[in-house]
């Protein structure tokens, strides 16, 4: 009797997470049948309501004569017009731009020799070569001059905020908070509330851009100066150095290679958000890849498209390598050969000012047009030859699959689906799931697109099952198998560096305009981060925790269901929320291609002004939404307890 009312530990086994999700769908179904069509909230395309009125009413009070936000808009749009001056526009009373191609090509390969190495400028020379080539030397280098204005303003902010998050505990916590809630938002997102206070334009694009690109640098900044060895800032100190001191002349040294992959993915980032920055008119190749996707034009999207691929791996190859090259004085010899390079470089710029040739990049030599026809020809040899199978395929999928849940969602009283939505936060993550959900989707209703945002949603859940699939399987194969790893992890990293906009172009001449075509590349745009992190999560798994189940007869899918996927929990579940939100963004992009709901509703904002007010609904509501994702996955991962007492004993 005794040893029952003594001190016990007991572990109570509850209903398995599946079970309850199970009962829950099939509640969710069978209410579904008895309430279909009672307050769904459908909205049509060009109704408001009274909360869309008002915002676009206030995008015209605040866009007129505030001062502060006037003062940085032409702060803005004056440096980024002085490198379009520069590089791009025609200034200065000339035809041409202060530096003609002849010399852009000339400064940048000498820059990426100098921080890199000579095969890095041989493909920076041939890079920017090529563009010109295309018949885009113009549209590309307003693109380059956006981001460079947006890259530094970024690292001017984000290297000291990183550094103050690097040697502040406080500041550090406070700023892991923002950053986790900025990179859980779409690019879409950044745009509507800034053209409320800076208009539509480059200043504009360029601010959301900044706000955009910096969190990387910021947050990787941080991270390395918290990864420097403690001896090693202790040595400093014992010699009498100051904090200043130490800063600089021992953290940031050795935080060099990190804080420079920091400034690798801004730029990446920037470029990105300079493309889908075109739908608040900034000029460069988005403009062209967005009028070729309004017009269905494949060839010309396809053109414009390569352009932005090349710059984008120019610029993470001059990047990736200045972070590699060792960290040390040069030598004569290479002082003496950087010497020669600056005098030939300033020959260049001469030339590049002086004569025609050097200044616009010769028409003559246009194989732009060229690219783009056997780009419309392939397109349609694919459409004739594949298209049966391609549209069977996505008619398939969109009656089987997509069609039933989209009903599903948008068909269901919105209060049906909120409290089921509420729930299965609940049981996946707890009450830290089911707050915010609960928060979120109360504000999503007052955002008056709720209907938009179920078909959103129904696209993302689809293209979420696909991502985690498809990442698993590679992830798993890539983590076991160090030779798969070394082949796909250069093709995953090269996927990485694309922009949203360009995903877009093989699928609509694959798919056409439709839901399936923005899913489809949604897919293809998060299946790298998901692998990656999955690949990485299998390979972290202990090493004789596998070779104990190997030991005992595991067959080799034993060891990878029964051991390695669930010790990588924590990973595949970051896995899964990383490929959401990666899901999320592209899907919303996908309304530029025929997806609807909310991309479109974004976009229409910035077309039409009565819809202003809509379309920043429409953005809030993508934010909702990512933030509810971002925190049910995220809850998710965390190991919970289930603790009581037995006559007064814990358990």
């Amino acid at each position: 009797m005794a040893a029952i009312t003594g001190s016990v530990e007991l572990e109570v086994r509850r209903p398995r997470r599946a079970v309850l999700v199970g009962i829950l769908l099939v509640g969710w179904l069978a209410a579904f049948f008895l309430l279909r069509g009672i307050d769904t909230l459908v909205l049509g395309g060009q109704e408001t309501t009274r909360l869309h009125r008002w915002l676009t009413e206030q995008a015209d009070v605040l866009g007129s004569g505030n001062v502060v936000f006037d003062t940085i808009r032409v702060a803005v749009g004056q440096f980024v017009v002085l490198l379009q001056d520069v590089i791009a526009q025609p200034s200065y009373g000339r035809p041409v731009p202060v530096i003609g191609w002849l010399g852009v090509v000339a400064v940048s390969a000498y820059l990426a020799w100098a921080f890199g190495n000579w095969k890095v400028a041989v493909l920076t020379a041939a890079g920017l070569t090529f563009v010109g080539l295309q018949g885009l030397w113009q549209q590309s280098m307003d693109t380059l001059a956006l981001t460079l204005a947006a890259v530094l303003l970024a690292l001017l902010v984000g290297i000291p905020l990183g550094i103050w998050a690097g040697l502040s505990h406080r500041m550090f916590r406070v700023t892991k908070l923002v950053l986790d809630l900025m990179q859980t938002l779409p690019t879409f997102v950044y745009l509507a509330p800034l053209t409320l206070f800076f208009a539509i334009g480059p200043a504009a694009a360029t601010i959301a851009t900044v706000i955009y690109a910096a969190p990387p640098v910021v947050r990787l900044t941080a991270h390395a100066l918290r990864s420097v060895p403690t001896e090693s800032v202790e040595a400093a100190r014992s010699l009498g150095s100051t904090r200043g001191q130490t800063l600089t002349k021992v953290q940031l040294p050795l935080s060099r290679s990190t804080v420079v992959v920091g400034i690798n993915q801004t730029i990446m980032a920037a470029l990105s958000m300079v493309t889908v920055a075109a739908l608040i008119d900034a000029p460069g190749l988005g403009q062209t890849v967005l009028k070729a996707l309004q017009t269905l034009d494949v060839g010309v999207a396809f053109n414009a498209g390569l352009a932005i691929v090349v710059l984008a791996i120019v610029l993470d190859r001059v990047t990736t390598a200045a972070g590699d090259r060792p960290w040390r004085t040069a030598s004569i010899r290479r002082k003496a050969l950087l010497g020669a390079g600056a005098a030939g470089v300033l020959v260049a710029i001469w030339f590049s000012r002086t004569y025609v040739w050097a200044a616009e990049f010769p028409a003559t030599a246009d194989v732009g047009s060229r690219i783009a026809v056997v780009a419309t020809d392939v397109t349609t040899w694919v459409q004739d030859v594949f298209g049966g199978f391609t549209y069977g395929v996505r008619d398939a999928v969109t009656t089987g699959v997509l069609n039933p849940l989209q009903t599903l969602l948008t068909d269901s009283p919105w209060w049906l689906v909120s409290v089921v939505v509420v729930l299965l936060a609940l049981v996946l993550g707890g009450w830290r799931a089911a707050v915010p959900a609960a928060a979120c989707l109360g504000l999503l209703v007052g955002t008056g697109v709720w209907h938009d945002a179920m078909v959103t949603l129904a696209s993302t859940l689809l293209a979420t099952v696909v991502v985690v699939a498809v990442g698993l399987v590679l992830g798993v194969w890539a983590g076991r198998n160090q030779r798969i790893d070394s082949w796909i992890r250069p093709v995953l990293d090269a996927g990485q560096t694309m922009p949203p906009f360009v995903y877009l172009v093989p699928f609509l001449a694959l798919f056409g305009t439709s839901r399936f075509t923005a899913i489809a590349a949604a897919v293809v745009f998060a299946v790298p981060v998901t692998t990656k992190i999955v690949a990485d999560g299998i390979r972290a798994v202990p090493v004789a925790t596998v070779e104990a189940a190997n030991s005992v007869g595991s067959s080799s899918w034993q060891v990878i269901s029964k051991v390695q996927l669930p010790v990588a929990r924590r990973a595949i579940t970051l896995a899964v929320n990383q490929g959401l939100i990666y899901v999320l963004s592209m899907v919303v992009v996908g309304g530029l291609v025929g997806a609807g709901a909310l991309g479109y509703d974004v976009a229409a904002g910035f077309a039409q002004s009565e819809l202003y007010g809509k379309g920043l609904a429409a953005g809030l509501a993508i934010v909702l939404l990512g933030v509810m994702l971002d925190r049910i996955t995220q809850a998710a991962a965390r190991p919970r307890k289930f603790r009581g007492t037995v006559g007064g004993d814990k358990w």
